[in-house]
């Protein structure tokens, strides 16, 4: 009689996890840290914002380590360690959402790896009954270790399940249209906080700008008051300019930052929409096309 365990570690046993085509529990970045991985392409909050402060760190670090010794880039150092409070939390927020993206890639990644899975037989007479829908199913849990964690089987899975639980093949296909509408509200979601970092950076910049003018208003100000005490005036308006530095390089650094955010946010929301089509077309063409509406008679 053959046990769990024998089934488990027999590397004949189709079912035995050194067998699977796509291990997610081995392959999610997430999960090989250590962290509760995201479903899907969602990405876990926890290990996002520690990421986020060690780039932070390292940045900073990279600063005044190296970069501060150079004297010609006296100016780039001044931007982000001279110019009050906000260009600290104004990268911390890019790093964050730079941290964001990087581990959705990943799992985009790993999730376009399913399309390359040959989950339906593609022999040209098979077709999905309620009967032949059970073989798939096995079949599909033969090549992966969690249906549930990549969006193309988790949609075939829950297709299929009902054809054989059910029996009517005329709901898969709407089955399989609501579960992509799932789909693409999960995806869209899964970029909120992304999109809340990119309108947060600016006005970060704005803060700033309204800060250095305050600090240029005061300082011109007591310039003013001076008189013609050439030394008074001169420290006077060396605040002024450095106010108005704090005001426009503030701005300058997050509206770079969001920039660059923005726009890689929008390629990698392309990618997972091209992901999304693909999907659909995947389950057309494995799934929609193979059903048979009703049984031959005799």
């Amino acid at each position: 009689m053959t046990t769990d365990a024998d089934s488990t570690s027999n590397p004949t046993n189709p079912l035995s996890p050194e067998r699977f085509q796509l291990h997610w529990t081995r392959r999610d970045f997430e999960q090989r840290l250590g962290f509760r991985g995201g479903r899907f392409t969602s990405f876990n909050k926890t290990l996002a914002l520690l990421i986020a402060a060690l780039l932070t760190a390292v940045f900073y670090g990279a600063i005044i380590l190296i970069v501060r010794q150079c004297p010609q880039t006296r100016w780039f150092t001044a931007m982000f360690m001279e110019r009050g409070i906000c260009p600290y939390p104004t990268m911390f927020f890019f790093f964050w959402a730079v941290a964001i993206l990087f581990l959705k890639e990943r799992k985009l990644s790993l999730q376009t790896a399913a399309l390359d899975l040959l989950a339906v037989p593609q022999q040209p007479d098979f077709v999905l009954t309620p009967q032949s829908a059970r073989t798939v199913l096995d079949r599909i849990h033969a090549l992966v270790d969690s249906t549930s964690h990549f969006i193309l089987l988790n949609r075939v899975e829950r297709a299929l399940s009902n054809l054989h639980n059910m029996g009517n093949v005329s709901d898969v296909s709407q089955i399989l249209k609501t579960q992509a509408e799932y789909d693409e509200e999960q995806m869209a979601s899964s970029y909120t906080l992304v999109q809340g970092l990119a309108w947060a950076i600016p006005v970060l910049g704005f803060i700033g700008t309204v800060l250095g003018l305050s600090q240029a208003i005061a300082a011109f100000g007591g310039a003013l008051q001076t008189g013609s005490d050439f030394a008074l005036l001169k420290g006077s308006l060396q605040a002024v300019t450095a106010g108005l530095a704090t005001a426009f390089e503030t701005t300058l650094v997050a509206l770079v930052a969001a920039l660059v955010i923005q726009l890689r946010s929008t390629i990698l929301q392309a990618r997972e929409s091209e992901f999304l089509d693909a999907c659909n077309d995947y389950c057309h063409a494995n799934i929609v096309a193979k059903l048979r509406l009703r049984e031959p008679t005799n």
